[in-house]
């Protein structure tokens, strides 16, 4: 298709942007307007697909799994995660049908707004905006701690200097770089659980000299599931519940493929793409990952317990993963993992430093933040809306005194809560999206992307996504203890005020499912030349090129 097949250009209204001149009318009569020239659509689907998977991969499976196993035992741990894996893809697949209905840079947020109502989209950013803030420069935190595994003797100071450096210099440097930075360190995160997870079929299986085969031994005999905070089956019951909320966690950043969309080379095509993509991957790494765990560790071992209680911080030591291989007399693989984790680490600020500053230039263009947060490079780097977020990164310079290291902690504490928050605004806007379409007699086959299992699979991600919200902090009256208790619930405040005050503030409506709109926000149509490229660029390969190309794309 060319760009000669669209109708005649048809003139803006007064008012609008003036770097949309234009407004193409497209397939189905939809609208679809001109490259804007500030963020910039470079990329690539391969980046976008690994950068979907390295979001979720980090710290909350490699470390955080071994927390769930001690308290919840490996029943819990594995049906907690193939829960919250049913859950993780239900919003996948709601981001897929409204991001690539609607691929615009506002991110979800914006599609709160057009589906439901703009103090609802509003609401949205600020939790999702308030998660990254802080657990950016937690991230940092985290990485100086790893590095103490192999030296104590320099401040953590010097190195939170230079990890926020790193930061700054990829993010700067645009979109290609940033994408192709996060895709390699996302595939060494892929390979190193692919390694770890080998590693634990082959101790399980008894391949390892002088141990010998484990199966489900540490299943059997009623630690299966572990009571949590509480004796008998009622304690049963909140281990596994303590088990969802920690799996939340560890699910947390697959979202982000909706900020990512803004910057996506023809996201019609590359976003269904990533988004079955990581579907498959969550499969193997997170449950295949978490099985195997539970079947080389022993929930109630000292070690695992030791572990648990030192945390991200811990490094390698914290990890599941490392006491398996202790425990089976294999040396040295745990200096190598602590290198990986702190691969991990970087991987996770950087990333997380670009979702916040996209977020806080999607409200801005979303008209839920200054317009000055719009403004951009030529690299297309939001840079106000970059430098007024990175300094949340000086946060992590809290490091270097343990009591506010401590106080930073109860902050930490709540990115599970605004994470959750997030992914119940996302599914509530697909509600009202499907509603729309069927109200306004829009088939579901119209869409360029159309997921199954619906509407019972958001419906379903829906009612478990708030359930675990309501109740992921009960543990704080298990004795009461205010602090965690405001910590695990501070993000529902800040929700429910952020709506309400807006609401009053601009008098916002709630959106009619008959007004909703439903046909503007298209693709640009320069995506369409960019997709004839690509395709003209693949048959151009050699065999051998065809083969490395279609490697980094799998």
């Amino acid at each position: 298709m060319s760009i000669d097949q669209y109708d005649k250009p048809v003139p803006l209204d007064q008012g609008e942007k003036s770097n949309e001149q234009y407004v193409y009318q497209g397939e189905a009569g939809e609208a679809v307007y001109p490259r804007e020239e500030e963020t910039i659509r470079a990329l690539k689907p391969r980046q976008i697909s690994m950068i979907a998977i390295g979001g979720a991969i980090g710290t909350g499976l490699v470390i955080g799994s071994g927390t769930s196993l001690a308290r919840s035992g490996p029943g819990s741990l594995f049906i907690s995660y193939v829960v919250m894996g049913i859950v993780c893809f239900g919003v996948m697949l709601a981001l897929g049908e409204m991001s690539t209905r609607f691929p615009s840079k506002k991110g979800f947020a914006g599609h709160a707004t057009r589906c439901v109502d703009p103090a609802f989209g509003f609401a949205t950013a600020l939790v999702y905006l308030c998660k990254y803030l802080i657990i950016s420069p937690n991230q940092i935190v985290a990485g100086a701690l790893v590095i103490r595994f192999w030296t104590t003797s320099i401040n953590g100071a010097a190195w939170v200097t230079i990890l926020i450096v790193f930061v700054i210099a990829i993010n700067c440097l645009g979109i290609k770089w940033f994408g192709e930075v996060e895709f390699w360190l996302s595939f060494i995160k892929i390979l190193t659980l692919t390694g770890l997870i080998l590693l634990a079929l082959i101790i399980d299986l008894g391949g390892v000299p002088g141990q010998e085969r484990l199966g489900f031994r540490y299943w059997k005999h009623g630690r299966a599931f572990k009571p949590y905070k509480s004796a008998g089956d009622l304690g049963k019951f909140l281990g596994f519940v303590n088990a969802l909320v920690l799996a939340l966690f560890a699910y947390m950043g697959t979202e982000l493929i909706g900020v990512t969309v803004g910057e996506a080379k023809n996201p019609r095509k590359t976003i269904p793409k990533a988004i079955r993509k990581t579907f498959f991957r969550i499969l193997f790494f997170y449950i295949i990952g978490v099985l195997l765990v539970g079947m080389i560790v022993d929930s109630s071992s000292r070690a695992l317990a030791q572990a648990a209680a030192r945390g991200t911080g811990g490094g390698a030591s914290a990890s599941p993963f490392v006491v398996a291989i202790q425990d089976a007399g294999i040396r040295g693989l745990p200096a190598l993992i602590n290198a990986l984790i702190l691969v991990f680490t970087i991987s996770a600020a950087n990333s997380d430093q670009y979702i916040a500053s996209r977020t806080l230039y999607g409200m801005a263009k979303d008209g839920n933040a200054p317009r000055i947060f719009t403004k951009c490079t030529k690299r297309g780097v939001p840079w106000v809306a970059f430098i007024f977020t990175g300094c949340f990164m000086g946060l992590a310079y809290l490091v270097a005194d343990a009591d506010a290291l401590t106080i930073f902690n109860y902050f930490v504490n709540s990115v599970t809560i605004f994470g959750g928050l997030t992914w119940v605004s996302i599914l509530a806007t697909h509600v009202a999206f499907m509603r729309g379409l069927k109200a306004q007699g829009i088939p579901r086959d119209s869409l360029p992307f159309k997921s199954p299992f619906q509407p019972y699979l958001t419906y379903f991600s829906l009612f478990l996504a708030v359930l675990v919200c309501f109740f992921k902090g009960f543990d704080s009256f298990m004795p009461w203890n205010y602090k965690t208790f405001i910590t695990n619930y501070i993000g529902i405040p800040v929700y429910v005020i952020g709506y309400c005050v807006y609401k009053l503030v601009y008098r916002t409506k709630a959106v009619k499912m008959m007004e909703m709109d439903l046909s503007t926000g298209a693709r640009e149509f320069d995506d369409v030349e960019e997709d004839i490229e690509e395709e003209q660029h693949l048959k151009s390969l050699t065999f051998k090129d065809k083969i490395i190309y279609h490697l980094k794309n799998w």
